[in-house]
């Protein structure tokens, strides 16, 4: 027994011995991966996604997908044999590197820090509180969902703190109205990334604004990428349209393809989940109900999220400032702009876009926990040691958000290494018919960012490609709009879907729904508002037609699809024993 762990100490020291310390990727690595290894590029992401579904367990998934990757990598130097064993090394390498990059830091502190936050409102009787209140409101699945998508769209500034703020304070209510945990988290799916991206001011507009800049200077024009991006706006089909899907699917009680079974399971079992359904994040039973005898506030749920909120956006706002002032030479008319007017729409719009969304998040979400703490024991609901259990038991409900969100963005990282975009985007280019563009650069967006599974990647590959070749093909202002548009619905597009997406992980974690269960119900919805957005939308625009035709004719589709395609969820027995049989 002894020398059995002798031999497994002098392993381990032996592996420590080769690992390295993750790097940067350089872009002529990856170029070259992408020449080299061509179609087997594909094989992490391809692997990633099929066994997720096929297993149902994402982590093995994930990292099965992410040693394949190393492996290639390694056969650069190594035979096969030693590839398998440097292979699994560069596997932790690259799940260090991604928990020692800030911004990844921040988001899974940010996800950890939510959750403690809402066990405190929980414990406080805020969340039940708000849940009654709604209640009121929401008295049927039709009210339910539109609330729930309404408090969507005001959570517009970030992605992830929808997800992390509708789901949670929702799933009560939800429950209630016997609304499946698959619909509950499509709704918070599809009013995170779509509404974010379209925002006025997010925390991703900057980064938007940049690649327009960019991309237009690259042919020699220097452009106001701010208007250039509110003109796109009403280009952007899918994100306009998934978000018009929501309310006519809500109004109509009509669903189809996976979620219809989810739905009508639901409202005739009362199962919230699929049987054998594994949810993203626990509800911790008993730990998280309300103490006995405490009075019902709403102020104690209102008061910690405003608190969340606000300092969210005092946060970016100085977050960015302190960006922009860093280099004041190369940020000179913003600083002229802030000097003249502080607190001026495109001097907020700036500061929110330059920010470091994730560390301000994170940091909001402390000051919120801190405020609900001091307001729990003023109260008298909780001591200060009982405040801080309850604390950390609803962090332990969210580690398994984090292994997930590590993965994935080592996922990506060896993704990015071995030149998957790069390939992907050599073999589906080439020469086109102008009108055709807009539809090709959305699929090729979607195709990325759905193996990828980031939508801010795949924008950063597509957008220096896409300007100068629609400027080549068709240089008027609508047309170049519409290229734009493109790349940014596009990519949108294929993250929402894509199962290793973080804003996908962190809606299955809001709602308490298995992920599979989740992506699996929310593709057949997300495919359908697409192919509206390429031949109803793209293709018109590509001939042609103006966009103020184009948009309510689609805006009509869609509510026509839902009404016609979807069928009712409560219906007879009849209707429900034909299909369990078929």
């Amino acid at each position: 027994m002894r020398n059995k762990k002798l031999f497994i100490i002098t392993l381990v020291a032996f592996m420590a011995l080769f690992a390295t310390t993750a790097l940067a990727v350089d872009p002529k690595v990856a170029e070259a991966n992408a020449s080299k290894f061509t179609f087997w590029t594909l094989l992490p992401p391809l692997i990633s996604i099929v066994l997720a579904f096929i297993t149902k367990n994402v982590v093995l998934s994930l990292f099965i997908g992410v040693f394949s990757g190393t492996f290639l990598i390694s056969l650069n130097d190594h035979s096969v044999l030693a590839a398998l064993f440097h292979g699994f090394l560069n596997v932790v390498n690259q799940i260090l590197g991604s928990l020692s990059d800030p911004w990844n830091a921040g988001i899974i502190l940010q996800c950890l820090t939510i959750g403690g936050l809402i066990a405190l409102i929980t414990k406080m009787g805020g969340a039940k509180a708000v849940a009654e209140a709604l209640s009121k409101k929401a008295k049927t699945p039709v009210s339910a969902q539109l609330i729930t998508w309404f408090l969507g769209i005001c959570v517009f500034f970030d992605d992830y703190a929808n997800s992390l703020i509708v789901g949670p304070i929702m799933r009560p209510i939800s429950d209630k109205m016997k609304i499946s945990r698959e619909k509950l988290s499509f709704i918070i799916d599809a009013t995170a990334a779509p509404i974010a991206g379209i925002a006025v001011i997010s925390t991703w507009v900057g980064y938007e604004l940049s690649l327009i800049k960019d991309g237009y200077e690259s042919i020699g024009q220097h452009v106001s990428a701010y208007n250039l991006f509110v003109q796109t706006i009403p280009y952007r089909f899918y994100n306009i349209l998934i978000l018009i899907f929501i309310v006519f699917s809500a109004l109509f009680l009509r669903e189809f393809g996976p979620m219809l079974k989810a739905e009508r399971r639901a409202r005739t079992t009362g199962k919230l989940l699929a049987d054998g359904a594994q949810p993203m994040a626990s509800d911790n039973g008993e730990e998280m109900e309300p103490k006995e005898g405490i009075q019902l506030r709403v102020r104690n749920a209102l008061i910690p999220i405003l608190v969340l909120i606000i300092g969210a956006f005092l946060g970016f706002y100085y977050s960015g400032y302190n960006a922009i002032m860093a280099d004041t030479k190369a940020n000179a008319e913003i600083v002229a702009m802030f000097n003249q007017s502080p607190v001026s729409f495109r001097v907020i719009q700036e500061f929110f876009g330059a920010s470091d969304a994730s560390v301000v998040l994170f940091q909001a979400a402390l000051l919120a926990s801190i405020v609900a703490i001091i307001m729990g024991m003023s109260q008298k609901i909780f001591t200060l040691g009982e405040a801080v259990d309850t604390w950390v038991n609803g962090m332990k409900s969210l580690i398994i958000t984090g292994v997930i969100l590590l993965l994935a963005w080592s996922l990506s990282s060896v993704i990015k290494e071995l030149g998957t975009a790069k390939f992907l985007v050599s073999i589906l280019s080439g020469n086109i018919p102008p009108f055709i563009l807009p539809s090709i650069i959305f699929a090729l967006a979607a195709i990325i960012s759905f193996a990828t599974g980031t939508s801010y990647g795949t924008m950063g590959i597509l957008m220096p490609l896409t300007i100068p070749l629609a400027f080549a093909l068709n240089p008027s202002h609508s047309y170049m709009i519409c290229a734009v548009s493109s790349v940014l619905t596009g990519a949108i597009f294929g993250d929402h879907c894509s199962p290793i997406s973080d804003t996908t992980i962190l809606s299955s974690m809001g709602s308490a729904c298995d992920h599979i269960d989740h992506v699996k119900t929310q593709l057949y919805y997300a495919l359908v508002v697409a192919a509206v957005a390429i031949f109803g939308g793209y293709i018109p625009i590509g001939l042609g037609m103006p966009i103020y035709i184009v948009l309510p004719i689609d805006i009509v589709l869609i509510g026509l699809i839902v009404r016609f395609v979807g069928k009712p969820i409560e219906c007879d027995e009849a209707v429900l024993t034909e299909e369990r049989i078929s």
